[in-house]
């Protein structure tokens, strides 16, 4: 049998269940350090600036070059680059791959060194058309972070291509540890600058700087992971390269279809500040801690699969790619599902937990709370539609995701316009979860169609229907966990870590007995991941 064979290749280990978990693994061990030094930050910034009018000027104005971060490069242009990079590689192309990622990234330098120097000059036009009412008099303040942060434009892009050409080598771990030294510079030089600026704006200026500066440090932390590999840069841009003009072809559709699903959160806060000035920040609060089992799993799942897809859409190998979708699928699925359901049932001890200090106040909770509540109701479904849209990206046929996505924010305005009046801060969410639920139905129906009516969607069902009679029951317990010891230990910030901690502890112990019980295939992965090499030492 040749290594070519369609049969030889189903059976590399990059399509392996126990291949893909292993990596599954390593990258969502590497990211959870990330999502943890994150939400220190975050700590810190809401201890710092609570949900005041400055802390949501603050959300906007990072928001808005985070936008166009991703409109003209960031995840648009690795998902575009990805694969037509790898397909180079699979045909022992190396040096025409090399010479396509210099030229791109002579031309990102130049393109977005000019997108950045328009942005800041035009931040005194462009910000205050994203400012509601309420936050009218923050509006210099605004124009004046943004123009802090509008140079991350230029550095996410170029970490995102260098990004692309590890994530082609199989090199994930890096690119997952890079986020956690970025939060980490972040939190050390906030402290240390706060002080110097003026309390009026509570020393926002000073967190718009830490995080230009950790922008700038995980830049050059990726790029020297590039010297494992051989990375060698030529200095000249060759503008007749067809896959450079491939990459912009696949880039555009991408371009649009991430900036609409970004364009959601910055939908979700400038309506915010129509309910009242202190929504934005809570929304942007609320989403970090949605972020952080969504970037855990789903991303890992997402991002591990996503080479391997590219790879078997090159060499057309759609029982590889079936069968290695289904299990990133359930994968997310198992993990996702009970996250969900816990945050959503101590949605309020959570938030208390991590951000109620300081500046960060009881009506504080209470706003970010309500918005966690409904943006852990859309987990499962915004870590399934991570996956099925880098599948699309994978056959190179982004069109289809882009559309959909146009169609996930449509749907998202609408609800938020009809909602947010009686339903306040609930109603903005609400509109991200039914986009959310319709996308990845639509996703899903599409890519059925593709791979002929077979997408293992029976087994899937089954499995997950399993994963949330589980979950349910899980979610259960930690909440009455939580309430016992609670009730023993009272209010103080020891008691409340060891209250959480104890719901969140026996609720996953229980849940884990639970799926393994049910014979759910993907729990035995896990399992066998965790504990399989200890097992193995023992008997030896």
């Amino acid at each position: 049998m040749s290594a070519s064979s369609p049969a030889a290749r189903r059976a590399t280990p990059a399509s392996q269940p126990g291949h893909v978990a292993r990596n599954t693994a390593i990258f969502a061990i590497a990211t959870a350090f990330s999502r943890v030094a994150g939400l220190i930050r975050e700590i810190v910034a809401a201890a710092l600036f609570g949900t005041s009018s400055a802390a949501s000027s603050f959300t906007l104005a990072f928001q808005i070059p985070n936008l166009v971060a991703n409109l003209f490069a960031n995840a648009a242009l690795s998902a575009a680059f990805v694969p037509v990079f790898t397909d180079l590689l699979r045909e022992n192309k190396r040096r025409e791959a090399m010479e396509l990622a210099s030229s791109l990234l002579w031309i990102m330098l130049i393109a977005l060194s000019a997108i950045t120097a328009f942005f800041i000059l035009a931040a005194g036009v462009v910000m205050p058309l994203f400012l509601a009412p309420s936050l009218v008099g923050v509006t210099s303040l605004t124009v004046l972070l943004s123009r802090i942060l509008f140079p991350v434009v230029l550095l996410l892009g170029l970490t995102s291509l260098f990004t692309g050409v590890l994530q082609s080598f199989q090199r994930f771990t890096v690119a997952a540890v890079a986020p956690a030294i970025w939060n980490l510079v972040i939190i050390a030089l906030t402290l240390y600058l706060h002080p110097s600026y003026s309390s009026s704006n509570h020393g926002i200026e000073a967190y718009a700087i830490a995080i230009l500066a950790a922008t700038v440090v995980q830049m050059l932390l990726v790029m020297g992971a590039l010297t494992r590999i051989d990375f060698r840069l030529s200095f000249r841009i060759d503008w007749h390269n067809p896959r450079v003009r491939q990459v912009f072809a696949l880039m555009l559709p991408v371009t649009i279809g991430l900036g609409i699903v970004n364009l959601d959160q910055l939908i979700n806060s400038a309506f915010g500040g129509l309910v009242n000035n202190h929504v934005p920040r809570a929304i942007d609060q609320a989403f970090r801690i949605y972020m952080l089992p969504q970037g855990i799993f789903s991303v890992a799942v997402a991002t591990v699969l996503f080479p391997t897809l590219s790879r078997m859409a090159a060499e057309r190998d759609p029982v590889g790619m079936r069968r290695a979708l289904a299990i990133g699928m359930r994968q997310i699925n198992l993990l996702l599902i009970p996250a969900a359901l816990f945050l959503m049932v101590l949605a309020t001890p959570v938030i208390k937990l991590v951000y109620q200090h300081g500046k960060f106040g009881s009506y504080s909770t209470h706003l970010t709370a309500t918005a966690l509540i409904w943006f852990a109701a859309s987990l499962p479904f915004g870590g399934l539609n991570l996956l099925l849209t880098r599948t699309f990206f994978a056959l190179q046929r982004p069109w289809i995701p882009t559309g959909l996505a146009a169609l996930n924010m449509t749907i998202d305005i609408i609800v938020s316009i009809g909602f947010y009046k009686p339903f306040g801060i609930s109603g903005l969410i609400l509109g991200t979860l039914a986009g959310n639920v319709v996308m990845t139905v639509l996703q899903l129906r599409r890519l059925r169609t593709g791979f002929n009516g077979r997408l293992e969607g029976a087994q899937t069902l089954m499995i997950t229907a399993r994963v949330f009679v589980a979950a349910a029951f899980m979610a259960v317990v930690s909440w009455l966990v939580w309430r016992l010891v609670s009730d023993l230990l009272g209010g103080s910030v020891p008691a409340q870590i060891v209250e959480v901690c104890a719901a969140a502890g026996v609720g996953g112990w229980l849940y884990m007995k639970t799926v393994l019980r049910m014979k759910i295939p993907e729990a035995f992965q896990v399992e066998e991941m965790l504990f399989g090499r200890f097992r193995r030492a023992r008997v030896r």
